[in-house]
């Protein structure tokens, strides 16, 4: 008989990469082009077509992709920027990098994405952005969203960096919009390792984003060089694309199985668990969300870091959490920001937990998970 300390080590997250694109990236490396070139175009080029014909460039990174946006809004000193205090610090620190000042606003305690009706409230007339974040892949409400954005005449950068296959009353994430950011991350739906990509309006926002994104510089004919804006060191190597071009191939296969683990997930809970447990199942949408993470808020009584160690030391099973308040962080206290501001996101920031969610999870995994934390909460 098989015990849970035989049992094999079932991770939060765990990235798949298929034989065929192993070969591809020994392909490039064979190739001696292994910085920006042919992959990173048809990457490009792929994912401009999955969003509908938008155009995309991508970045090393989905937290570059933000700040150049800020920076193609014309966003910096003396400009706010609301976003939401649950996400990875990222998302308010471009805002600081671009010299603008950031302002949260509190989540709503069921999706916990942004409430939209506080970020309206904490419009200034020196509010210039918004930044809303799709936490674990579910939207706002996109129609709210640029309603309010529309009526105060506001940039938005979509911070979608969990939200790649996820959609809107039957539109994808990146279709439409303003400008959107995605994460190509270790632990995202589909990976490049590291980078991102950035959806953008028209061919001159487009060219922008290329200069930033390699040191504001411009290329003509055969040796003009000229550089009108600084930029920086951003640029995806074709090593990385290859990687994404293999993961884009799978795209909507991952995503339909993450659908079917979340319905899995909240069929093993059952009805119940929560009057149970006093714990807190995420909102099941299973149209919208691209089921990123699978989060569930602790309740009270339990001390969220006992508990995440004695799932990884009684039952072998990694889990996280996403994400600590950002304004409680030593760097935004020192710019005003305090405890008691922002209650619901500070609630969940502390008590949320990420259970196992990735593409070569099966339904038996599932099962292993839910069964341990009923039996940790007593269910």
């Amino acid at each position: 008989m098989t015990t849970t300390a035989q049992l094999p080590f079932l991770p939060f997250s765990r990235p798949t990469i298929d034989e065929a694109t192993i070969e591809a990236v020994g392909q490039v490396l064979r190739s001696g082009w292994i910085t920006s070139g042919p992959k990173v175009q048809a990457l490009e080029a792929q994912l401009s077509d999955y969003f509908g014909g938008r155009p995309v460039r991508t970045f090393n990174s989905g937290t570059c992709t933000m700040e150049i946006a800020l920076r193609i809004a014309g966003i910096g000193a003396g400009d706010e920027v609301i976003t939401t205090p649950v996400s990875w610090v990222a998302t308010a620190n471009v805002i600081i990098e671009v010299g603008a000042t950031p302002v949260f606003a509190d989540i709503d305690p069921s999706t916990r994405n942004i409430d939209l009706d506080k970020l309206e409230a904490a419009i200034t007339p020196r509010t210039k952005a918004i930044i809303p974040v799709y936490l674990s892949g579910l939207p706002v409400d996109m129609d709210r969203l640029y309603a309010i954005a529309n009526k105060h005449k506001l940039r938005v950068v979509e911070d979608a960096a969990q939200a790649i296959g996820s959609t809107w009353r039957g539109q994808r994430i990146g279709a439409f919009g303003d400008m959107v950011s995605f994460s190509f991350q270790a632990n995202k739906n589909i990976t490049t390792g590291e980078g991102g990509c950035l959806v953008l309006n028209n061919a001159d926002e487009a060219r922008l984003a290329e200069k930033y994104r390699l040191q504001g510089v411009t290329r003509s004919g055969f040796d003009g060089i000229d550089v009108d804006v600084l930029g920086g060191k951003y640029n995806m190597t074709d090593i990385t694309a290859v990687i994404g071009l293999g993961q884009m191939a799978h795209i909507d296969t991952i995503t339909s199985h993450r659908k079917a683990l979340a319905q899995h997930y909240f069929h093993c809970f059952g009805a119940d668990f929560e009057a149970n447990t006093g714990a807190q199942l995420p909102v099941a949408d299973t149209e919208n969300s691209n089921w990123h993470l699978f989060q569930i808020i602790l309740p009270e009584r339990i001390k969220r870091a006992d508990f995440m160690a004695q799932m990884l030391q009684q039952h072998n099973i990694g889990i996280g959490f996403h994400y600590a308040p950002i304004h409680l962080f030593t760097l935004y206290r020192e710019r005003g920001f305090t405890e008691g501001m922002f209650p619901v996101a500070e609630r969940i920031g502390r008590q949320t937990v990420t259970l196992p969610m990735f593409s070569a999870m099966t339904k038996a995994d599932v099962e292993r998970a839910v069964g341990a934390v009923k039996s940790m909460l007593g269910e």
